[in-house]
């Protein structure tokens, strides 16, 4: 049974507050962003290497792996603790709202996140490019992705990135509302399976993947440029508004009305759900 969605902005408020104490210790912070980075870059390579071969024969299963193998991205920067911009974006929106934090502060997280995200992709795409490990019909899939990325307008690159962002600020929100590690692993690999396969645009994700485009001659550094320039404001309204501040307004306190004396009043809580109670007018709980 998920928390109330009032205890789980509770929880926001107290994370947005634990990461901006976090990002005043510089190093540690852009360590542990670089780390995010890095982890989806394991997906983005995973991704190349199992889907490559199926993308060259045109296989129909293509994205439906891409998506299936994907949830790996997530899982590292959750179980094993990193700090990723495109989640931070709803985390430090919610302590915002919830005045836990300032607003120089959550943009202190997400600049800091953001350039060591960058760090930790170019590095790892770096190290995978040194091993030789992405080869053949993997390095062809960088190739394609890069070129089709690139075509794209700068609209549809925002348009794409805010749908990713929603469903990957999702994924997090829902996995900060169970207690259980088996349910969040579920809700994180539903929610970005449902990105990838949809085509959508993860600003991080494309840190790596263009990278791995420079190193191996396929892509430049200004593609990136170009790219991150459109998804990272999309991302940003993408988890920022569609989800952080979408539910920091669903759980913020509402005024019940007044009961007429002499009628019946039905007592409910409307965050949670539970059944309606009826309660005496006048009475208080």
């Amino acid at each position: 049974m998920p928390i109330t969605i009032p205890e789980a902005m509770d929880d926001a408020g107290a994370l947005a507050t634990t990461k901006v104490a976090a990002s005043r210790t510089l190093p540690r912070y852009l360590l542990s962003s670089a780390l995010a980075g890095a982890f989806v870059g394991v997906a983005v390579v995973l991704l190349a290497s199992v889907s490559g071969p199926l993308l060259a024969v045109e296989s129909p299963w293509t994205k439906l792996v891409q998506g299936v193998v994907f949830g790996i991205a997530l899982t590292l920067v959750v179980f094993a603790g990193a700090e990723l911009f495109t989640g931070n974006v709803m985390v430090v929106v919610q302590g915002l709202v919830a005045r836990r934090i300032r607003a120089v502060e959550a943009a202190a997280v997400l600049v800091a996140s953001l350039i060591g995200n960058f760090v930790g992709s170019v590095g790892f795409a770096a190290l995978v490019h040194g091993g030789g490990s992405l080869t053949g019909p993997g390095a062809d899939l960088v190739a394609k992705a890069v070129a089709a990325k690139d075509a794209l307008t700068g609209p549809q690159l925002l348009w794409r990135s805010i749908l990713c962002n929603l469903l990957v600020c999702l994924a997090l929100w829902m996995a900060s509302r169970t207690r259980s590690d088996g349910a969040k692993l579920a809700v994180l690999w539903w929610a970005l399976l449902a990105f990838i396969a949809s085509g959508f645009e993860h600003s991080v994700a494309n840190m790596t993947l263009f990278s791995l485009g420079v190193f191996e001659g396929s892509a430049t550094w200004g593609q990136l440029a170009r790219n991150l320039s459109w998804t990272v404001p999309g991302n940003m309204i993408g988890g920022g508004v569609l989800v952080g501040l979408a539910y920091a307004w669903i759980a913020s306190p509402t005024t019940q009305p007044v009961p007429v004396r002499g009628s019946v009043a039905l007592a409910a809580d409307p965050h949670t759900g539970t059944d309606l109670v009826p309660q005496a007018a006048g009475t208080r709980r």
